[in-house]
């Protein structure tokens, strides 16, 4: 099944890498499993973000086309967006009770952690949009089907 959707959907499967990669980068950063990172929201913020990352993976490797394919996407966003915008704000002004990474913007692994994210955010978008587009097009496919066969129908008809 997984060498099946492999050869037939690429961008799943770079999606799914990614999203296990943000999940590792993150575990690396707090130190491993349980982890140190302070204030306590911070850490509980990356253990959302690891068990999150793994859940998409899961999601993009199972999901077909439909609505799960659609939430698998969109959770993948916010996997990609989520770290995005806590390494700005955690880097910028700072975080309330958290001034670790303040100005650190060449952190290696935070710089690996933007380019994976960076990376995931264009792709889920771009799948998302895809995905979203897809039902309406197989339908307005399907009508024009439809009605080219009542055309040749009527034509046949009236032939007689």
């Amino acid at each position: 099944m997984i060498a099946r959707s492999a050869a037939v959907h690429p961008a799943r499967v770079a999606a799914v890498l990614l999203c296990l990669a943000v999940a590792w980068i993150h575990l690396q950063d707090q130190g491993g499993l349980p982890g140190d990172k302070s204030p306590h929201y911070v850490g509980v913020g990356y253990y959302l973000l690891e068990a999150v990352g793994v859940l998409c993976a899961v999601l993009l490797l199972l999901a077909r086309r439909g609505s799960v394919g659609r939430a698998g996407w969109l959770l993948t966003v916010g996997v990609a967006l989520g770290p995005l915008l806590g390494y700005v704000l955690s880097r910028g002004p700072g975080l309330p009770g958290y001034s670790d990474d303040r100005g650190n913007w060449t952190q290696p692994l935070g710089v690996a952690s933007v380019v994976v994210e960076g990376v995931l955010l264009v792709l889920a978008l771009a799948a998302l949009v895809a995905e979203l587009r897809a039902p309406a097009s197989s339908r307005d496919g399907a009508t024009a089907k439809a009605s080219a066969d009542a055309v040749t129908q009527d034509d046949s008809l009236a032939s007689r």
